[in-house]
């Protein structure tokens, strides 16, 4: 019996354990249910240090002599140490890296990112891959170890610059090239558009007309506007877009120039939803609107949990009820995409990058 009482103060400590830790993770976590999983993240690592030192504590309070306490903090500390060393390996080299994204986020869902040779849009984070929405519509899952060892270019929110080179005979004045060049630039909708010489060829002059793109999402589209807009404008200045080496076969009449026959431009108003973006980077959009809604119905609720404490017994209803919608919601806003990433595997449009595996 006496060889029993001894474990009192261990059962003691270890029920004084749970009750702590039950109780700080109805504090950090339970409580706090309209998180989200980056705001969840710091409050999850806190709670596994506590059971990390709580394992210790009720070690130390076992009725066993020093010698076999320590070997039994010896043994946890070979197991943390195999742990950290099986760091190394993909999954969780993937998931460190994964943390480490979250953590500095140095982009967001929605922004146009490119590595490795790939870009567009990303669409999903995730603890051991990011995925990417590319302007074919694939979706490229990048292991998120790539995404810290490799260069990855993040388009900024504020603006992007669009360009477009095109090679000029040597007897066209670079005036007047630049000014037709500015010309269209500012009908593609650039802002503050301008004119580089690139190189000087042996056969001809490189130029390259870029402007600020505000509007980063319709990145495509501006791109395509430019394009036309650098072919009207240089087609209406007379001046041929061809190479001064080129040649060809068929007869032409005498005083024939290689530009189009001007047609009529007839304005279309077309709606918004006729972007290309849209279709081509659904995902993204997608996932870049649910997580615009997330925010704003976290910021509510972090509104409404302040109110209550200083609100009357009517009041406290009223605010607590919103407040149950509001988690109802971020609850409908989470599902879609849960679904969805478990439809990833089997998605024919999706490449996997080999350490993702």
């Amino acid at each position: 019996m006496a060889h029993l009482a001894d474990y009192i103060p261990s059962l003691l400590t270890l029920c004084v354990i749970g009750l702590g830790l039950a109780f700080f993770h109805w504090v950090l976590i339970r409580r706090n249910t309209h998180l989200t999983s980056d705001q969840r993240l710091p409050r999850q690592l806190i709670m596994l240090l506590l059971t990390f030192v709580s394992v210790i504590a009720f070690v130390l309070s076992l009725p066993l002599s020093e010698a076999i306490q320590n070997q039994i903090l010896a043994l946890i500390g070979i197991l943390l140490s195999g742990v950290i060393a099986f760091s190394s390996t993909t999954i969780v080299s993937n998931v460190m890296a994964g943390l480490v994204l979250r953590f500095n986020k140095p982009f967001r869902l929605g922004d146009f990112v490119r590595v490795n040779g790939f870009s567009g849009r990303v669409a999903e984070m995730g603890l051991l891959e990011t995925e990417i929405q590319t302007e074919t519509r694939e979706l490229i899952a990048f292991a998120n170890t790539i995404l810290i060892n490799s260069p990855v270019t993040v388009v900024r929110s504020s603006g992007a610059i669009v360009s477009v080179e095109l090679s000029l005979g040597y007897e066209i004045h670079h005036s007047k090239v630049e000014q037709h060049l500015l010309q269209a630039g500012t009908e593609a909708g650039l802002e503050e558009p301008f004119v580089q010489v690139i190189s000087l060829g042996d056969f001809s002059v490189t130029y390259r007309i870029a402007g600020l793109l505000t509007d980063v999402k319709s990145m495509i589209s501006a791109r395509s506007k430019l394009h036309k807009a650098v072919l009207d404008c240089l087609h209406n200045a007379n001046i041929e877009i061809v190479s001064p080496t080129f040649v060809n076969s068929r007869p032409q009449p005498d005083g024939r120039v290689m530009i189009p026959v001007r047609q009529r431009i007839v304005q279309v108003n077309e709606p918004d939803a006729s972007r290309p973006e849209d279709i081509l980077f659904d995902k993204a959009e997608e996932a870049e609107a649910i997580q615009r809604d997330k925010m704003t119905v976290e910021a509510e609720l972090a509104a409404i949990q302040e109110q209550l404490s200083g609100a009357d017994s009517e009041q406290k209803d009223a605010l607590k009820a919103r407040r149950d919608e509001l988690k109802a919601q971020l609850a409908e806003l989470a599902t879609p995409v849960k679904e969805e990433a478990e439809q990833i595997e089997s998605a024919p449009g999706v490449i996997k990058s080999p350490d993702a595996e």
